[in-house]
């Protein structure tokens, strides 16, 4: 998935109200880029910064820090109270962050049509957002081909790294999820009623090479997702390949699951 429009960097200052983020973009900070100061905020006058609008209701733990660069998109819409996305996050590492959870469904469509999830090339017909369930959810895709059963496919977006659990162990979620644990119900009564139902996570964060659930954030999502998968549902995980120019799903990494 190519972006719509050319990123620009700059540096964070700080995210506040969950959905705004204020920064110092790169041709307004000059030189400051090259060396994090601490107090960034107040090395420029306010006319020189910019707010963000932050597509992210999580708490995107390691995912961003005072003075880190990051990638914004320009929709040129006037009408918009905050017309620039943040999109990527850069760690002090290198690494990068698409922070931007809308983008992992467009991202996993491309490679569904794509036949990169080859776990999930059967079928010859994808839809988008469709109502099933008992809870009133909306699945992310239905995959459905003739003599198969149908296929119901959620979307996670994870990018929470955490080293101090060894290199390139990820984890979802990052923080408390009920949505989460109504999600792995939803599709837990789908494999119950004889289709397949498969939770696709969506590894946003190149520094990611192997992901866990993560107990020891939300150990009621922990249970439910043991219990998921008991029950018969597949769960996957692909890295993305992400760059200024594009971010692409590019394998599947292994996803292990800690007996607690």
């Amino acid at each position: 998935m190519r972006w719509s429009s050319p990123l620009q960097s700059a540096l964070l200052i700080k995210r506040y109200k969950r959905f705004m983020a204020d920064v110092i973009p790169e041709d307004a900070a000059g030189v400051i880029l090259d060396s994090v100061a601490p107090q960034i905020g107040d090395e420029l006058s306010p006319e020189a910064q910019i707010t963000l609008h932050c597509p992210n209701t999580g708490s995107m733990k390691n995912c961003m820090g005072e003075g880190w660069r990051v990638w914004f998109s320009d929709s040129g819409n006037p009408k918009r109270k905050y017309p620039c996305t943040w999109e990527l996050s850069e760690t002090p590492e290198g690494d990068l962050i698409c922070v931007n959870t809308a983008q992992a469904n467009r991202v996993v469509a491309e490679a569904l049509h794509a036949k990169v999830i080859r776990e999930l090339t059967s079928y010859a017909t994808i839809k988008a957002e469709v109502k099933y369930g008992a809870e009133n959810s909306r699945v992310d895709f239905l995959l459905t081909e003739k003599g198969l059963p149908d296929c119901y496919v959620e979307v996670k977006s994870a990018t929470l790294l955490d080293p101090s659990f060894g290199e390139g162990c990820g984890f979802f979620p990052d923080a408390v999820t009920e949505r989460g644990r109504k999600h792995l119900r939803e599709l837990q009564q789908m494999v119950a009623e004889g289709h397949r139902a498969v939770l696709l996570f969506c590894v946003n964060h190149t520094g990611i090479h192997q992901l866990s659930v993560a107990d020891h954030i939300d150990p009621a999502y922990g249970k439910a997702f043991r219990e998921a998968l008991d029950a018969g549902v597949e769960v996957l995980a692909y890295q993305t390949k992400i760059s200024e120019e594009e971010i692409i799903l590019t394998q599947a990494i292994p996803v292990l699951t800690p007996v607690v």
